[in-house]
């Protein structure tokens, strides 16, 4: 089967299969008494430039949130670059591209990681994954609406740049977090971001965590740098979501290919995305998006609501 008929089976299959579970999903909830059920949420990672740590913080937030007892799920979103396996020394013998050529489903890609951490591998190196539409993109998002049970977060890890890839993944999830390192570049490509996401798809509110900072004055500066050029140049909130310091032990994690929550929880990096975790739990509800928005977990959001 090749790619095009693949990914043409695998969207008539989850139309069928959404359109078939509708009323016993809908029903369902008026048997629970018509009460809201908490929605998965959806949390974007991202940083614009290569090389601020963006992957480092999508694996460790989303094992401190999965220590914390939550359903976690991290999806590597970076198609042709992708190496949150090899950071967790998993060996995935499938990937997203597998997915669009309908010869798995979202859950056989689901692999075991620490602590009930489940991860969805992409391919590295994989020149038709780096080339995807925004049909595929789109397919990808709307896979996550068939998992049978599905997780309390889904912490994205999106690619560097400013590509198609990136901006579909980011503006999909509930929250875009935007990791950002005491360098030039680092700001100006984040600001570039914030300013395509806001521009063209709506985006209104973005949570910044200052990476490889020396202090949480130095991380507050950062944040103070780009929130002045947000506020005078987009209409946009910028939220200071925290900080994660130099951290020599951060970096052996890495060598060892585990997260640093795991191996040295009480490690200063190690305490840091515990208070990140700590802070995602305090989020109020996301914004209620409207049905004709490509979004993670929108169908369930719909039935959820009962819109």
């Amino acid at each position: 089967m090749n790619q095009a008929m693949g990914l043409e089976s695998m969207l008539r299959a989850l139309t069928e299969r959404h359109t078939r579970q509708a009323p016993e999903r809908d029903q369902a909830y008026g048997l629970s008494g018509g009460a809201p059920q908490k929605r998965c949420r959806a949390i974007a990672v991202a940083g614009g430039k290569g090389g601020v740590g963006k992957t480092t913080v999508s694996v460790n937030l989303g094992m401190a949130l999965a220590m914390q007892g939550h359903k976690v799920i991290l999806l590597d979103a970076d198609m042709s670059l992708a190496n949150i396996d090899v950071l967790l020394g998993l060996s995935p013998t499938r990937h997203i591209g597998h997915l669009l050529d309908g010869s798995c489903t979202i859950e056989d890609l689901l692999m075991p990681a620490p602590h009930g951490l489940k991860v969805v591998p992409a391919g590295s190196g994989t020149r038709r994954l780096a080339q995807l539409g925004s049909g595929e993109h789109a397919a990808v998002i709307r896979a996550f609406d068939d998992l049978v049970s599905p997780p309390d977060y889904l912490v994205v890890d999106t690619a560097a740049g400013l590509s198609d890839n990136v901006a579909m993944f980011a503006a999909a999830a509930d929250d875009v977090v935007v990791v950002v390192c005491d360098e030039p570049a680092s700001l100006t490509d984040a600001y570039a971001l914030l300013k395509v996401l806001s521009r063209d798809f709506g985006v209104r509110r973005f949570r910044m965590v200052a990476n490889m900072v020396r202090n949480m004055g130095e991380a507050k500066q950062l944040h103070q740098k780009l929130a002045r050029v947000c506020d005078r140049f987009l209409d946009v909130a910028l939220d200071f979501m925290g900080h994660v310091p130099h951290d020599e032990r951060l970096k052996q994690a890495i060598r060892r290919q585990s997260a640093v929550v795991d191996l040295w929880p009480s490690s200063r990096s190690g305490l840091a995305f515990k208070q990140l975790a700590g802070a995602v739990d305090t989020w109020g509800e996301p914004e209620r998006l409207g049905l004709d928005r490509i979004a993670f977990f929108s169908r369930q959001a719909a039935v959820a609501t009962g819109w």
